[in-house]
């Protein structure tokens, strides 16, 4: 009789994603029947993946879904959260289990006193050594982000919008374009609107902004100031349609937001843009053992960096450095080549 196992994830999407390779890993090499719970706005991400038998979710409270859990009877919660929420589960189900360890001392004294003694281990690892008792190992292979077919965007239906040229329009459609993802859940982690424009400025291929809803208005000004190359989606498509205009694009450039991750499980050439976060934190792009597509492009050596784990609203500082003095050239640079590649 094969195990169950109850992940316990609540947000975001990064975060979730990140969590895929203890998924796969679980069902993989135990056949163990793997549950996830998470919060119902993050529903969406885990539905299609093959090796999750059973989502469970949540709006606010564990009561909601209490008696339901309790009835599963788990040989294992995997608490990949560890927060007090993930607690109540723990201390409701009373079964085994294993919490990860968020190093928050080792990144509040890199924080506040510049102290690095973070580890040199990616969260994704971090999350498999709760399940090391059980026998599992890292299988190599990077992360999981599954797209139902019905949400598969047609390159053509974006095409025949906006103002492209004729040869635009058919890099468009052949995948020959640039996905820009310009939000964040933090100002402090995005990249200011100057800087937006002046990246699609400088690329020469159409450039695809991604985003939410509340990035549609900023998407809306970098498109009118930027040029007729650039089209704004934000706020247009559902999260699964964005990862397809990420999966065909031939370079995504983001800042350290879900779709990052997201663009990463899809095995695409990354330009990571870090402000207030560092990569120290162990949340890079993660790739499959022996492929690395990223470029982390970063202001080094400031001594205000890092000012927090996840990011302000604004820069506590005023000067926004982080951001402000960011090689835009290097980004540019990184596309122009990609083209080349790809013509190659």
């Amino acid at each position: 009789m094969s195990l169950k196992v109850l992940i316990i994830r609540f947000s975001s999407i990064g975060d979730i994603v990140l969590t895929t390779p203890v998924v796969r890993c679980l069902k993989q090499q135990l056949g163990a029947e793997v549950h996830f719970l998470t919060k119902k706005g993050f529903r969406g991400i885990l539905d299609a993946n093959p090796y999750i038998a059973k989502v469970y979710t949540i709006q606010a409270k564990i009561g909601e879904i209490a008696e339901e859990l309790k009835k599963e009877k788990y040989d294992w919660v995997i608490d990949l959260h560890h927060n007090l929420r993930s607690l109540q589960v723990k201390r409701l189900l009373r079964r085994p289990s294993r919490s990860f360890n968020k190093i928050n001392l080792q990144k509040w004294l890199m924080v506040n006193f510049k102290w690095n003694l973070l580890p040199d281990r990616h969260i994704v690892h971090r999350y498999l050594e709760t399940t090391k008792h059980l026998g599992i190992q890292y299988d190599g292979q990077g992360l999981d982000y599954f797209i139902p077919a019905a949400q598969e965007v047609s390159l053509g239906s974006i095409a025949a919008v906006g103002e492209l040229s004729p040869v635009q329009r058919t890099m468009l459609q052949k995948g020959d374009y640039v996905a820009l993802v310009i939000g964040a859940a933090h100002a402090t982690k995005r990249l200011p609107l100057a800087k937006l424009v002046a990246i699609c400025q400088g690329i020469n291929c159409p450039v695809l902004l991604l985003g939410g809803p509340d990035d549609r208005n900023v998407g809306e000004q970098i498109a009118d100031q930027a040029g007729a190359h650039v089209l704004n989606t934000c706020g247009q498509y559902s999260l699964h349609q964005s990862a397809s205009l990420v999966r065909q694009s031939r370079l995504v450039i983001t800042h350290d937001t879900g779709l990052m991750h997201i663009a990463a499980a899809l095995r695409k050439p990354i330009v990571s843009v870090w402000g207030s976060t560092i990569p120290e934190f162990g949340m890079t792009p993660f790739y499959p053992e022996g492929m690395d597509h990223n470029t982390s492009v970063e202001v080094k050596n400031l001594s205000c960096r890092p000012c927090s784990k996840i990011g302000y609203a604004a820069c506590p500082k005023g000067h926004f450095s982080c951001m402000a003095n960011i090689d835009l050239q290097k980004i540019t640079s990184i596309a122009e080549l990609s083209a080349a590649e790809k013509i190659s």
